[in-house]
């Protein structure tokens, strides 16, 4: 089994999102790849809030196409759980950043799942570039 520390080193964004019926598969609880729609919830919300919008980083010519991730299940999320989705940036580099996740069910705190994802920075084109000079500041003084 992976053991992959997943550290969520402030600020640790939170947003909340409840479960609906069709996240759920035959069994009754989350389809698992849920999880990453979900976390890409934590994320625009953490980019939005503490950084800047996805809409203006595209207006800037760029996209941040998830190049990797990594999910650890722990427990089940069911219909209408209401979800704890905490957002945390742990590295930033010129072309790239990875942000750590927990998601937690907010009834009784119940962690159920933990991961990341890293982000590349391309232009529209597909082509690597060196994240905005601003952008990349602003992130990298979270991770300070």
């Amino acid at each position: 089994m992976t053991k992959l520390k997943i550290n969520l080193v402030p600020p640790v964004h939170e947003c909340f999102y409840r479960i609906l019926y069709s996240d759920t598969d035959a069994g009754g609880v989350v389809y698992n790849a849920n999880y990453l729609r979900y976390f890409e919830l934590g994320r625009t919300e953490f980019m939005r809030e503490l950084v800047i919008s996805y809409k203006k980083i595209e207006k800037q010519g760029y996209i941040m196409p998830v190049v990797e991730s990594y999910l650890r299940y722990k427990a089940p999320a069911r219909y209408d759980d209401m979800l704890l989705i905490q957002t945390a940036i742990q590295d930033i580099k010129q072309v790239s950043c990875r942000f750590n996740y927990k998601i937690l069910r907010k009834e009784d705190n119940t962690l159920l799942v933990k991961g990341f994802t890293v982000h590349a920075a391309v232009d529209h084109q597909g082509k690597l570039k060196k994240l905005p000079r601003d952008f990349f500041d602003r992130l990298r003084l979270l991770t300070t």
